[in-house]
Protein backbone atom coordinates (compact mmCIF):
# COMPACT_ATOMS: atom_id res chain seq x y z
CA UNK A 1 0.00 0.00 0.00
CA UNK A 2 2.49 2.87 1.15
CA UNK A 3 5.81 2.56 2.68
CA UNK A 4 7.96 5.38 4.53
CA UNK A 5 11.03 4.73 4.90
CA UNK A 6 13.20 7.57 6.85
CA UNK A 7 11.51 10.44 5.64
CA UNK A 8 12.04 14.09 6.11
CA UNK A 9 9.47 16.61 5.61
CA UNK A 10 10.29 19.93 4.57
CA UNK A 11 8.50 23.64 4.13
CA UNK A 12 11.30 25.99 2.63
CA UNK A 13 14.23 25.76 5.68
CA UNK A 14 12.00 24.44 8.10
CA UNK A 15 11.99 20.79 9.28
CA UNK A 16 8.61 19.45 10.08
CA UNK A 17 9.22 15.55 10.40
CA UNK A 18 12.71 13.97 10.55
CA UNK A 19 13.37 9.90 9.96
CA UNK A 20 10.12 9.00 10.06
CA UNK A 21 9.08 5.31 9.07
CA UNK A 22 5.65 3.50 8.82
CA UNK A 23 3.89 1.62 6.87
CA UNK A 24 -0.37 1.71 5.48
CA UNK A 25 -1.75 -1.41 5.41
CA UNK A 26 -4.99 -2.71 3.82
CA UNK A 27 -7.39 -2.59 6.88
CA UNK A 28 -5.39 0.45 8.48
CA UNK A 29 -7.67 3.11 9.70
CA UNK A 30 -4.64 5.75 10.07
CA UNK A 31 -5.84 9.54 12.18
CA UNK A 32 -3.82 12.27 11.74
CA UNK A 33 -3.68 14.54 14.02
CA UNK A 34 -1.49 17.31 15.68
CA UNK A 35 -2.12 21.55 15.75
CA UNK A 36 -2.62 23.53 12.78
CA UNK A 37 0.70 23.97 10.96
CA UNK A 38 2.51 21.21 12.20
CA UNK A 39 2.62 19.27 9.20
CA UNK A 40 -0.08 17.39 8.41
CA UNK A 41 -1.52 18.57 4.91
CA UNK A 42 2.17 18.78 3.79
CA UNK A 43 2.76 14.80 5.22
CA UNK A 44 -0.52 13.67 3.44
CA UNK A 45 0.51 15.47 0.05
CA UNK A 46 4.08 13.74 0.63
CA UNK A 47 1.98 10.14 1.22
CA UNK A 48 0.40 11.26 -2.11
CA UNK A 49 3.39 11.96 -4.31
CA UNK A 50 2.28 15.79 -4.73
CA UNK A 51 5.10 16.78 -2.68
CA UNK A 52 8.28 15.03 -2.61
CA UNK A 53 9.94 14.45 0.35
CA UNK A 54 13.19 16.45 1.36
CA UNK A 55 15.11 12.47 2.46
CA UNK A 56 13.93 9.03 2.42
CA UNK A 57 11.89 7.04 0.48
CA UNK A 58 7.75 6.83 0.14
CA UNK A 59 6.78 3.73 -2.16
CA UNK A 60 3.16 3.60 -3.06
CA UNK A 61 1.67 0.22 -4.21
CA UNK A 62 -1.82 -0.31 -5.07
CA UNK A 63 -4.46 3.00 -6.21
CA UNK A 64 -4.21 5.72 -4.25
CA UNK A 65 -6.81 8.27 -3.97
CA UNK A 66 -6.05 11.72 -2.45
CA UNK A 67 -8.89 14.36 -1.54
CA UNK A 68 -6.83 17.59 -1.01
CA UNK A 69 -8.01 20.21 1.79
CA UNK A 70 -8.46 23.06 -1.21
CA UNK A 71 -9.73 20.18 -3.98
CA UNK A 72 -11.34 21.29 -7.03
CA UNK A 73 -11.76 19.58 -10.39
CA UNK A 74 -9.85 22.19 -13.15
CA UNK A 75 -12.49 21.88 -15.46
CA UNK A 76 -15.56 23.58 -14.05
CA UNK A 77 -17.55 23.03 -17.43
CA UNK A 78 -17.63 18.96 -16.50
CA UNK A 79 -21.53 17.74 -15.46
CA UNK A 80 -21.00 16.44 -11.56
CA UNK A 81 -22.03 12.81 -12.92
CA UNK A 82 -19.55 13.10 -15.28
CA UNK A 83 -16.90 14.28 -12.84
CA UNK A 84 -18.17 11.26 -10.49
CA UNK A 85 -17.68 8.56 -12.89
CA UNK A 86 -14.56 9.90 -14.58
CA UNK A 87 -13.18 8.04 -11.60
CA UNK A 88 -13.35 4.69 -13.41
CA UNK A 89 -13.43 6.28 -16.66
CA UNK A 90 -16.85 5.31 -16.93
CA UNK A 91 -17.95 9.22 -18.30
CA UNK A 92 -15.93 8.50 -21.82
CA UNK A 93 -17.94 5.00 -21.60
CA UNK A 94 -20.96 6.54 -21.25
CA UNK A 95 -20.97 9.35 -24.01
CA UNK A 96 -19.30 6.68 -26.56
CA UNK A 97 -22.58 4.75 -25.73
CA UNK A 98 -25.08 7.78 -26.29
CA UNK A 99 -23.51 8.76 -29.37
CA UNK A 100 -23.24 4.95 -30.90
CA UNK A 101 -27.38 5.27 -29.34
CA UNK A 102 -27.84 7.87 -31.53
CA UNK A 103 -26.30 6.35 -34.54
CA UNK A 104 -27.94 3.16 -34.62
CA UNK A 105 -30.68 5.60 -36.28
CA UNK A 106 -29.48 4.97 -39.86
CA UNK A 107 -29.53 0.91 -39.79
CA UNK A 108 -26.34 0.49 -41.12
CA UNK A 109 -23.76 -2.58 -39.72
CA UNK A 110 -21.21 -0.36 -39.12
CA UNK A 111 -23.17 1.82 -36.94
CA UNK A 112 -24.38 -1.43 -35.55
CA UNK A 113 -21.48 -2.91 -34.85
CA UNK A 114 -19.89 0.91 -33.41
CA UNK A 115 -22.58 0.38 -31.11
CA UNK A 116 -21.67 -3.29 -29.62
CA UNK A 117 -17.94 -1.92 -29.71
CA UNK A 118 -19.46 1.00 -26.77
CA UNK A 119 -21.89 -1.06 -25.12
CA UNK A 120 -19.27 -3.71 -24.16
CA UNK A 121 -17.02 -0.83 -23.44
CA UNK A 122 -19.48 0.64 -20.58
CA UNK A 123 -19.94 -3.20 -19.19
CA UNK A 124 -16.39 -3.79 -18.69
CA UNK A 125 -16.25 -0.44 -16.86
CA UNK A 126 -19.22 -1.62 -14.47
CA UNK A 127 -22.30 -0.50 -16.73
CA UNK A 128 -25.43 0.01 -15.19
CA UNK A 129 -24.34 -1.22 -11.49
CA UNK A 130 -21.81 1.34 -11.64
CA UNK A 131 -24.10 4.11 -12.45
CA UNK A 132 -26.09 3.19 -9.78
CA UNK A 133 -23.08 3.02 -7.18
CA UNK A 134 -21.90 6.33 -8.61
CA UNK A 135 -25.48 8.04 -7.86
CA UNK A 136 -25.93 6.05 -4.41
CA UNK A 137 -21.98 7.49 -3.48
CA UNK A 138 -23.81 10.91 -4.81
CA UNK A 139 -27.13 10.53 -2.42
CA UNK A 140 -25.27 9.77 0.22
CA UNK A 141 -23.37 13.14 0.26
CA UNK A 142 -26.36 15.01 -0.17
CA UNK A 143 -25.89 15.89 -3.92
CA UNK A 144 -29.55 14.79 -5.23
CA UNK A 145 -30.35 13.44 -8.37
CA UNK A 146 -31.23 17.02 -9.71
CA UNK A 147 -27.76 18.42 -9.21
CA UNK A 148 -26.01 15.21 -11.38
CA UNK A 149 -26.13 16.86 -14.43
CA UNK A 150 -25.45 20.46 -13.67
CA UNK A 151 -22.01 21.85 -14.89
CA UNK A 152 -19.58 22.41 -11.46
CA UNK A 153 -19.51 26.01 -11.92
CA UNK A 154 -23.52 26.16 -11.52
CA UNK A 155 -22.40 24.16 -7.95
CA UNK A 156 -21.77 25.75 -4.34
CA UNK A 157 -18.22 25.35 -2.91
CA UNK A 158 -19.53 22.98 -0.50
CA UNK A 159 -21.41 21.10 -3.41
CA UNK A 160 -18.49 21.22 -5.46
CA UNK A 161 -16.28 20.07 -2.60
CA UNK A 162 -19.04 17.09 -1.92
CA UNK A 163 -18.73 16.10 -5.80
CA UNK A 164 -14.71 15.64 -5.29
CA UNK A 165 -15.56 12.99 -2.12
CA UNK A 166 -17.30 11.56 -4.39
CA UNK A 167 -15.49 10.67 -7.17
CA UNK A 168 -12.43 9.37 -4.58
CA UNK A 169 -14.99 7.21 -3.05
CA UNK A 170 -16.64 5.96 -6.26
CA UNK A 171 -13.11 4.96 -7.72
CA UNK A 172 -12.07 2.47 -5.41
CA UNK A 173 -8.73 3.11 -4.51
CA UNK A 174 -6.76 0.49 -2.34
CA UNK A 175 -5.91 3.35 -0.32
CA UNK A 176 -7.39 6.92 0.53
CA UNK A 177 -5.69 9.84 1.87
CA UNK A 178 -8.18 12.09 2.67
CA UNK A 179 -8.18 15.87 3.90
CA UNK A 180 -11.03 17.44 6.32
CA UNK A 181 -13.39 15.19 4.23
CA UNK A 182 -16.23 16.71 6.48
CA UNK A 183 -15.86 19.92 5.40
CA UNK A 184 -18.98 21.28 4.06
CA UNK A 185 -20.89 18.18 5.09
CA UNK A 186 -24.08 18.36 7.32
CA UNK A 187 -25.00 15.95 10.00
CA UNK A 188 -26.69 12.81 7.44
CA UNK A 189 -23.97 13.40 4.93
CA UNK A 190 -21.05 13.19 8.18
CA UNK A 191 -23.40 9.77 9.37
CA UNK A 192 -23.47 8.70 5.74
CA UNK A 193 -19.14 8.71 5.33
CA UNK A 194 -18.59 7.33 8.62
CA UNK A 195 -20.29 4.27 7.84
CA UNK A 196 -18.54 3.86 4.91
CA UNK A 197 -14.97 4.58 6.20
CA UNK A 198 -15.75 2.18 8.76
CA UNK A 199 -16.43 -0.39 6.10
CA UNK A 200 -13.48 0.73 3.79
CA UNK A 201 -11.35 -2.79 3.36
CA UNK A 202 -8.06 -0.94 2.06
CA UNK A 203 -5.79 1.46 3.94
CA UNK A 204 -6.67 5.42 5.04
CA UNK A 205 -5.08 7.91 5.90
CA UNK A 206 -7.49 10.77 7.70
CA UNK A 207 -6.57 14.50 8.94
CA UNK A 208 -9.81 15.59 11.01
CA UNK A 209 -10.86 17.77 13.56
CA UNK A 210 -13.91 15.58 14.10
CA UNK A 211 -13.28 13.82 16.83
CA UNK A 212 -16.64 11.67 16.47
CA UNK A 213 -15.58 10.76 13.14
CA UNK A 214 -12.02 9.97 14.55
CA UNK A 215 -13.86 8.02 17.46
CA UNK A 216 -16.00 5.91 14.88
CA UNK A 217 -13.26 5.02 12.21
CA UNK A 218 -9.84 5.05 13.11
CA UNK A 219 -7.73 2.31 14.77
CA UNK A 220 -4.22 3.85 14.38
CA UNK A 221 -3.53 7.58 15.20
CA UNK A 222 -0.12 9.16 13.95
CA UNK A 223 0.44 12.50 16.37
CA UNK A 224 2.76 14.93 14.77
CA UNK A 225 4.95 17.22 17.27
CA UNK A 226 6.03 20.17 16.03
CA UNK A 227 8.50 20.44 19.19
CA UNK A 228 10.53 17.39 18.08
CA UNK A 229 9.61 17.20 14.24
CA UNK A 230 8.52 13.41 14.99
CA UNK A 231 6.00 11.29 14.21
CA UNK A 232 4.26 9.32 17.05
CA UNK A 233 3.03 6.45 16.12
CA UNK A 234 -0.22 4.99 18.22
CA UNK A 235 -1.66 1.54 17.55
CA UNK A 236 -5.03 2.18 18.81
CA UNK A 237 -8.39 3.61 18.46
CA UNK A 238 -9.27 6.85 19.19
CA UNK A 239 -10.51 6.89 22.62
CA UNK A 240 -8.03 4.32 23.71
CA UNK A 241 -5.07 6.90 22.55
CA UNK A 242 -6.73 10.20 24.48
CA UNK A 243 -7.07 7.60 27.67
CA UNK A 244 -3.26 6.53 27.37
CA UNK A 245 -1.88 10.14 26.60
CA UNK A 246 -3.96 11.56 29.51
CA UNK A 247 -2.47 8.58 31.76
CA UNK A 248 1.18 8.84 30.55
CA UNK A 249 1.26 12.73 31.05
CA UNK A 250 -0.23 12.32 34.74
CA UNK A 251 2.61 9.24 35.28
CA UNK A 252 5.32 11.08 33.41
CA UNK A 253 3.96 14.32 36.09
CA UNK A 254 3.86 12.12 38.84
CA UNK A 255 7.59 10.83 38.20
CA UNK A 256 9.01 14.08 37.58
CA UNK A 257 7.20 15.39 41.07
CA UNK A 258 8.92 12.77 42.65
CA UNK A 259 12.44 12.89 41.10
CA UNK A 260 12.76 16.39 41.42
CA UNK A 261 11.66 15.92 45.71
CA UNK A 262 14.30 13.37 45.69
CA UNK A 263 16.92 15.32 43.60
CA UNK A 264 16.12 18.19 45.75
CA UNK A 265 16.29 16.57 49.09
CA UNK A 266 20.24 15.35 47.48
CA UNK A 267 21.30 18.61 46.96
CA UNK A 268 20.24 20.06 50.35
CA UNK A 269 22.10 17.21 51.59
CA UNK A 270 25.26 17.59 49.42
CA UNK A 271 25.19 21.31 50.03
CA UNK A 272 25.42 20.92 53.78
CA UNK A 273 28.73 18.06 53.43
CA UNK A 274 30.50 20.21 50.80
CA UNK A 275 32.12 22.29 53.66
CA UNK A 276 33.73 19.57 55.20
CA UNK A 277 37.07 18.27 53.14
CA UNK A 278 36.39 14.54 54.36
CA UNK A 279 33.14 14.59 52.80
CA UNK A 280 33.61 16.92 49.95
CA UNK A 281 33.73 13.89 47.38
CA UNK A 282 30.75 12.48 48.61
CA UNK A 283 28.98 15.79 48.53
CA UNK A 284 30.37 16.08 44.77
CA UNK A 285 29.08 12.48 43.71
CA UNK A 286 25.96 13.10 45.16
CA UNK A 287 24.72 16.40 43.19
CA UNK A 288 25.50 14.63 40.17
CA UNK A 289 23.08 11.53 41.08
CA UNK A 290 20.79 13.83 41.79
CA UNK A 291 21.68 16.09 38.00
CA UNK A 292 21.60 12.46 36.57
CA UNK A 293 17.87 11.05 37.70
CA UNK A 294 16.22 14.56 36.43
CA UNK A 295 18.35 13.85 33.17
CA UNK A 296 16.63 10.51 32.86
CA UNK A 297 13.28 11.76 33.21
CA UNK A 298 11.11 11.18 30.10
CA UNK A 299 9.93 14.91 28.96
CA UNK A 300 6.74 16.46 29.96
CA UNK A 301 4.48 17.37 27.16
CA UNK A 302 4.46 21.03 26.26
CA UNK A 303 1.38 22.89 26.69
CA UNK A 304 1.17 23.52 22.12
CA UNK A 305 0.75 27.46 21.78
CA UNK A 306 -2.53 29.00 20.46
CA UNK A 307 -3.28 31.55 18.60
CA UNK A 308 -4.22 34.91 19.99
CA UNK A 309 -6.96 35.29 17.64
CA UNK A 310 -9.33 38.76 18.44
CA UNK A 311 -11.48 40.68 15.90
CA UNK A 312 -11.20 44.16 15.07
CA UNK A 313 -12.44 47.37 17.43
CA UNK A 314 -15.13 48.15 15.28
CA UNK A 315 -15.31 51.61 13.73
CA UNK A 316 -18.12 54.12 14.29
CA UNK A 317 -21.25 53.97 11.94
CA UNK A 318 -24.69 54.59 11.23
CA UNK A 319 -27.79 52.96 12.57
CA UNK A 320 -27.82 50.46 9.44
CA UNK A 321 -24.57 50.00 8.07
CA UNK A 322 -24.87 47.32 5.69
CA UNK A 323 -28.42 46.46 3.82
CA UNK A 324 -29.53 44.45 0.89
CA UNK A 325 -32.47 45.03 -1.45
CA UNK A 326 -33.96 42.59 -4.21
CA UNK A 327 -30.96 40.59 -4.48
CA UNK A 328 -30.95 37.82 -7.13
CA UNK A 329 -28.32 35.66 -8.72
CA UNK A 330 -28.48 32.55 -11.16
CA UNK A 331 -25.60 30.37 -12.15
CA UNK A 332 -26.34 28.04 -15.18
CA UNK A 333 -29.40 28.72 -15.25
CA UNK A 334 -30.45 28.03 -12.34
CA UNK A 335 -32.17 30.96 -9.44
CA UNK A 336 -29.87 31.07 -6.94
CA UNK A 337 -31.15 33.82 -4.33
CA UNK A 338 -34.48 35.37 -5.12
CA UNK A 339 -35.33 38.20 -3.83
CA UNK A 340 -33.52 38.61 -0.77
CA UNK A 341 -33.91 41.81 1.64
CA UNK A 342 -31.79 42.83 4.30
CA UNK A 343 -30.75 45.36 7.25
CA UNK A 344 -27.99 44.22 9.42
CA UNK A 345 -27.90 47.03 12.21
CA UNK A 346 -25.35 48.07 13.63
CA UNK A 347 -24.47 45.30 16.58
CA UNK A 348 -27.04 42.83 15.18
CA UNK A 349 -26.31 39.08 14.80
CA UNK A 350 -27.25 37.51 11.73
CA UNK A 351 -27.22 33.64 11.06
CA UNK A 352 -27.48 32.47 7.70
CA UNK A 353 -28.95 28.98 7.32
CA UNK A 354 -30.16 26.75 3.85
CA UNK A 355 -28.91 23.51 2.46
CA UNK A 356 -25.59 23.27 0.53
CA UNK A 357 -26.74 25.32 -2.64
CA UNK A 358 -29.08 27.43 -1.53
CA UNK A 359 -27.40 30.84 -2.31
CA UNK A 360 -25.19 31.28 1.36
CA UNK A 361 -21.82 31.51 0.48
CA UNK A 362 -23.78 33.46 -3.04
CA UNK A 363 -24.83 36.15 -0.48
CA UNK A 364 -21.84 37.10 1.23
CA UNK A 365 -19.74 37.60 -1.49
CA UNK A 366 -22.70 40.21 -3.36
CA UNK A 367 -22.62 41.84 0.30
CA UNK A 368 -18.58 41.77 -0.20
CA UNK A 369 -18.64 43.06 -2.97
CA UNK A 370 -16.98 40.20 -4.74
CA UNK A 371 -19.83 39.61 -6.62
CA UNK A 372 -22.45 40.98 -8.87
CA UNK A 373 -26.52 39.82 -8.31
CA UNK A 374 -28.58 39.92 -11.66
CA UNK A 375 -31.11 42.38 -10.02
CA UNK A 376 -31.37 44.18 -6.42
CA UNK A 377 -28.46 46.04 -4.78
CA UNK A 378 -26.67 46.23 -1.84
CA UNK A 379 -26.83 49.36 0.48
CA UNK A 380 -23.72 50.50 2.35
CA UNK A 381 -24.38 52.39 5.28
CA UNK A 382 -22.51 55.59 7.19
CA UNK A 383 -19.52 54.76 7.85
CA UNK A 384 -19.97 51.38 6.68
CA UNK A 385 -16.31 49.04 7.13
CA UNK A 386 -16.58 45.52 5.70
CA UNK A 387 -14.86 42.73 6.66
CA UNK A 388 -14.93 39.45 4.90
CA UNK A 389 -13.91 35.86 5.46
CA UNK A 390 -14.54 34.05 2.87
CA UNK A 391 -15.07 29.85 3.06
CA UNK A 392 -12.68 29.25 0.25
CA UNK A 393 -9.78 31.69 1.31
CA UNK A 394 -10.15 33.82 -2.34
CA UNK A 395 -9.05 36.38 -0.26
CA UNK A 396 -5.06 35.37 -0.15
CA UNK A 397 -2.86 35.66 -2.60
CA UNK A 398 -1.58 32.50 -3.70
CA UNK A 399 1.65 34.03 -4.90
CA UNK A 400 3.03 36.51 -1.77
CA UNK A 401 3.91 35.39 1.09
CA UNK A 402 2.37 35.30 4.87
CA UNK A 403 3.98 38.99 5.47
CA UNK A 404 3.16 40.33 2.15
CA UNK A 405 -0.38 38.96 2.47
CA UNK A 406 -0.90 40.86 5.65
CA UNK A 407 0.93 44.04 4.85
CA UNK A 408 -1.35 44.23 1.72
CA UNK A 409 -4.58 44.13 3.47
CA UNK A 410 -2.98 46.36 6.01
CA UNK A 411 -0.90 48.70 4.53
CA UNK A 412 -0.78 51.18 7.54
CA UNK A 413 0.83 48.63 9.98
CA UNK A 414 4.68 49.07 10.23
CA UNK A 415 7.32 46.17 9.56
CA UNK A 416 7.31 45.32 13.51
CA UNK A 417 3.63 46.15 14.08
CA UNK A 418 2.94 43.10 10.99
CA UNK A 419 5.16 41.09 12.84
CA UNK A 420 3.52 41.27 16.54
CA UNK A 421 0.33 40.62 14.58
CA UNK A 422 1.69 37.30 12.41
CA UNK A 423 3.57 36.54 15.76
CA UNK A 424 -0.10 36.24 17.60
CA UNK A 425 -1.47 34.50 15.63
CA UNK A 426 1.63 31.88 15.45
CA UNK A 427 3.15 32.89 12.44
CA UNK A 428 6.78 33.60 14.23
CA UNK A 429 9.85 33.73 13.03
CA UNK A 430 10.59 31.93 8.96
CA UNK A 431 6.57 31.48 9.37
CA UNK A 432 5.91 34.72 7.98
CA UNK A 433 8.18 34.09 4.78
CA UNK A 434 6.22 30.96 3.80
CA UNK A 435 3.96 30.83 1.08
CA UNK A 436 0.19 31.21 1.19
CA UNK A 437 0.20 28.66 -1.29
CA UNK A 438 1.60 25.92 0.78
CA UNK A 439 -0.42 26.90 3.94
CA UNK A 440 -2.71 24.31 5.39
CA UNK A 441 -6.40 25.33 5.95
CA UNK A 442 -6.17 26.23 9.38
CA UNK A 443 -2.98 28.31 8.70
CA UNK A 444 -5.50 30.16 6.10
CA UNK A 445 -7.60 30.71 8.73
CA UNK A 446 -5.97 32.11 11.15
CA UNK A 447 -4.00 34.30 8.51
CA UNK A 448 -7.78 35.57 6.93
CA UNK A 449 -8.67 36.05 10.63
CA UNK A 450 -5.44 38.21 11.41
CA UNK A 451 -6.23 40.33 8.15
CA UNK A 452 -9.04 41.33 10.39
CA UNK A 453 -7.40 42.97 13.31
CA UNK A 454 -6.79 46.36 12.19
CA UNK A 455 -9.10 46.67 9.65
CA UNK A 456 -11.43 48.28 11.78
CA UNK A 457 -14.20 46.48 10.09
CA UNK A 458 -17.92 46.97 12.11
CA UNK A 459 -19.85 44.66 10.18
CA UNK A 460 -17.71 40.79 9.75
CA UNK A 461 -19.12 38.31 6.88
CA UNK A 462 -17.90 35.03 8.35
CA UNK A 463 -18.48 32.07 5.78
CA UNK A 464 -17.76 28.87 7.94
CA UNK A 465 -14.96 30.87 10.02
CA UNK A 466 -14.11 27.12 12.37
CA UNK A 467 -13.09 25.09 8.89
CA UNK A 468 -10.00 23.13 9.51
CA UNK A 469 -9.55 24.83 13.18
CA UNK A 470 -7.69 22.67 15.89
CA UNK A 471 -9.67 22.87 19.01
CA UNK A 472 -7.91 25.40 20.77
CA UNK A 473 -7.63 27.57 17.81
CA UNK A 474 -11.72 27.30 17.09
CA UNK A 475 -11.64 27.84 20.71
CA UNK A 476 -10.16 30.99 20.53
CA UNK A 477 -12.71 32.29 17.70
CA UNK A 478 -15.56 31.37 18.85
CA UNK A 479 -14.61 33.34 21.80
CA UNK A 480 -13.73 36.58 19.96
CA UNK A 481 -17.15 35.90 18.02
CA UNK A 482 -18.80 35.85 21.14
CA UNK A 483 -17.25 39.09 22.46
CA UNK A 484 -17.10 41.35 18.78
CA UNK A 485 -19.30 43.93 19.79
CA UNK A 486 -19.99 45.23 15.98
CA UNK A 487 -22.52 43.22 13.23
CA UNK A 488 -21.94 39.98 12.19
CA UNK A 489 -23.87 37.86 9.47
CA UNK A 490 -22.64 34.41 9.91
CA UNK A 491 -22.65 31.06 7.23
CA UNK A 492 -21.72 27.90 9.65
CA UNK A 493 -22.32 24.61 10.42
CA UNK A 494 -21.14 24.58 13.46
CA UNK A 495 -22.89 24.22 16.41
CA UNK A 496 -20.52 25.92 18.77
CA UNK A 497 -20.42 28.64 16.78
CA UNK A 498 -23.72 29.43 16.68
CA UNK A 499 -24.00 29.39 20.57
CA UNK A 500 -21.40 31.87 20.34
CA UNK A 501 -22.90 33.98 18.19
CA UNK A 502 -26.14 34.22 20.16
CA UNK A 503 -27.84 35.00 16.88
CA UNK A 504 -31.05 37.71 17.20
CA UNK A 505 -31.97 37.11 13.41
CA UNK A 506 -32.19 34.18 11.17
CA UNK A 507 -32.23 34.22 7.28
CA UNK A 508 -33.41 31.19 5.87
CA UNK A 509 -32.40 30.17 1.64
CA UNK A 510 -33.10 30.01 -0.52
CA UNK A 511 -36.60 30.85 0.74
CA UNK A 512 -35.13 34.53 1.98
CA UNK A 513 -37.59 34.22 4.85
CA UNK A 514 -36.02 36.31 7.38
CA UNK A 515 -37.12 35.43 11.28
CA UNK A 516 -36.12 37.07 15.12
CA UNK A 517 -33.72 33.79 15.95
CA UNK A 518 -35.99 30.89 18.00
CA UNK A 519 -34.02 28.03 19.52
CA UNK A 520 -36.42 25.82 16.82
CA UNK A 521 -34.09 26.79 14.31
CA UNK A 522 -31.05 25.29 16.27
CA UNK A 523 -31.78 21.79 14.52
CA UNK A 524 -31.39 22.99 11.11
CA UNK A 525 -27.65 24.78 11.89
CA UNK A 526 -25.62 21.06 11.23
CA UNK A 527 -27.89 20.22 8.34
CA UNK A 528 -27.76 23.92 6.75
Amino acid sequence: MITVRDVDVRVGARLLLSGISFHVSPGDRIGLVGRNGAGKTTLLNTLAGTVRPAAGTVVRTGDVGHLPQDSRAADQSVTVADRVLSARGLDRAVRALRRAEAAMADGTERSMNAYVRAEAEFQARGGYAAEAEAARVAAGLGLPTQVMDRPLAALSGGQRRRAELARILFAGHDTLLLDEPTNHLDADSTAWLRGFLTGHQGGLVMISHDTALLAATVNRVFHLDPARAALDLHNTGWDTYLARREADERRRERERANAERKAAALHAQADKMRARVATATAARNMARRADRMLAGLEPVRRTEKVARIRLPEPAPCGRVPLGAVSLTRSYGGRRVLRGVDLAVDRGSRLVVLGPNGAGKTTLLRILAGHDTPDSGRVVHGHGLRLGYFAQEHDTLDRCLTVRQQLTRVAPHLSDGEVRHVLGAFLFSGDDADKSVGVLSGGEKTRLALAGLVHSGANVLLLDEPTNNLDPASRAEVLAAVGTYPGAIVMVTHDQGAVEALRPDRVLLLPEAHEDLWSEEYRQLVSYA
